[in-house]
């Protein structure tokens, strides 16, 4: 599906389910392709952080995307996250993506060296100049160690640069700025790009970012639940706000899924790519719950903290 309008919507970053070998599970992806489809998502985003793009070689890379890609059949459109640390090393992954047939790329800033607004502002339009597919800013300083200021994505839209931004930040205040110099809930389409739409990666406060006018959510918990992503959306879109916020609580507290690993043992990025995966598993989507190495696996006390979360939540574990 081209991208030819603003996104809006629910659009979660597609976890890369792996087999025992660490290798991508093709057959577990496409189901898990079809799991989010059936839940009424509005997009897919394929290679963000949910999906270990980290991890990833580029082959791999390449065999999950084009998995998404044949799978999703057009039904809605994808976007291939083309993180690297380089303006080169970025063009190349989105070639690769245009090539396979995603609909829009997701970039971050540079990374690695400390980067300048000048410099990754030309990082931005360098990668829409070369590759003619819309281009999503992906703001996420904890692992860039770069923000991106509301000013500079302004600027990024208003030149047709950027067709919007997904905010990982977790700098509410910085969100609702932006949000507001983009003309707020009731002015986004006439305000100054109105073609410019805005994605939180804050999971937990998806009601308050839909409130103050953001366009849609881009959840990792999505994979799990992306029905109850899909309802609190259209909720909120309804103006029923009551049960937006009903929603929401419920699926902050399936979220605590993400803190069943021990901390001691892994970290916390571990602990909840590890959850959503052991939920997909338990939940008859994917065959393996492994993630990446050298990240730690969730051991059976995990796991079972998840099983409980699952049905708490009104999800029926079928393993």
């Amino acid at each position: 599906m081209p991208l030819t309008a603003p996104l809006r919507g629910v659009v979660p970053p597609v976890c890369t389910p792996l087999d025992a070998h660490g290798d991508v599970d093709t057959a577990s992806l496409a189901r898990l392709v079809d799991h989010l489809l059936a839940g009424g998502v509005h997009g897919l985003f394929a290679l963000g952080s949910t999906s270990e793009v980290a991890y990833l070689t580029d082959e791999q890379r390449g065999v999950a995307l084009e998995t998404v890609v044949n799978a999703t059949d057009g039904r809605v459109p994808v976007l291939a996250g083309v993180i690297d640390t380089t303006t080169p090393r970025v063009l190349d992954h989105a070639r690769d993506a245009a090539r396979l047939g995603a609909d829009a790329l997701v970039a971050t800033a540079p990374f690695y060296t400390r980067t300048h607004p000048r410099e990754i502002a030309g990082h931005f339009r360098r990668i829409r100049d070369r590759v003619d597919l819309p281009l999503f800013a992906y703001d996420l300083p904890v692992s860039v160690h770069s923000k991106l200021s509301a000013s500079l994505l302004l600027d990024l839209a208003a030149d047709g640069t950027l067709a919007g931004v997904k905010d990982s930040s977790g700098d509410e205040g910085s969100l609702r700025r932006l949000l507001v110099a983009l003309g707020g809930r009731d002015g986004r389409a006439t305000g100054p790009a109105p073609a410019f739409c805005v994605l939180t990666g804050s999971e937990l406060t998806v009601d308050a970012a839909l409130l103050a006018g953001a366009d849609g959510v881009v959840p990792g918990l999505g994979n799990v639940d992306p029905a109850g992503y899909v309802r609190l959306h259209d909720a909120a879109r309804a103006g029923d706000w009551a049960l937006a916020v009903k929603e929401q609580e419920r699926l902050t507290t399936l979220f605590a899924m993400v803190d069943a690993g021990p901390e001691d043992e892994m970290g916390r990025s571990s602990s909840a790519l590890g959850a959503f995966k052991a939920a997909l598993r338990l939940l008859g989507v994917i065959a393996c719950g492994d993630t990446a190495f050298p990240q730690v696996q969730l051991n059976a006390a995990a796991v079972a903290e998840v099983d409980a979360r699952l049905r708490a939540a009104g999800l029926t574990p079928v393993r």
